[in-house]
């Protein structure tokens, strides 16, 4: 369950602009306010099955959305490179420590690519 709450907070995250005002609502009442949808029917007079099913388009749409532009695979894949990448300069900072120039590239390195991971 939190596996899902993770995911389609990050589908928000990339994607949640491009929904109707509506769904954004819907969505944000739901996943950030945590609201019942009993009370988010209430919240816009409408009925309890109506909240469930913009939900379940928002969700189908932000899906869709990931399917046809990949930036959140591009995202995860990005940040795992990135990881890889310090996890080696870490390795050869260590390994290096005698020749201080070499050193002082590598930290420099890292201290970049940990400001791309921010």
């Amino acid at each position: 369950m939190f596996e899902k709450i993770a995911e389609d907070s990050l589908l928000y995250d990339f994607y949640g602009e491009l929904l109707t005002a509506r769904q954004k609502d819907v969505m944000k009442l739901y996943h950030e306010e945590n609201l019942s949808l009993s009370e988010i029917a209430d919240e816009f007079g409408i009925s309890r099955q109506g909240v469930h099913d913009a939900l379940k388009n928002a969700e189908k749409a932000l899906m869709e959305y990931e399917e046809k532009l990949g930036l959140i695979k591009r995202f995860i894949e990005k940040r795992a490179s990135m990881a890889a990448l310090n996890s080696e300069l870490n390795r050869m900072i260590e390994h290096n420590k005698e020749n201080s120039e070499l050193d002082r590239e590598l930290t420099g390195i890292k201290d970049i690519i940990e400001s791309l991971e921010q």
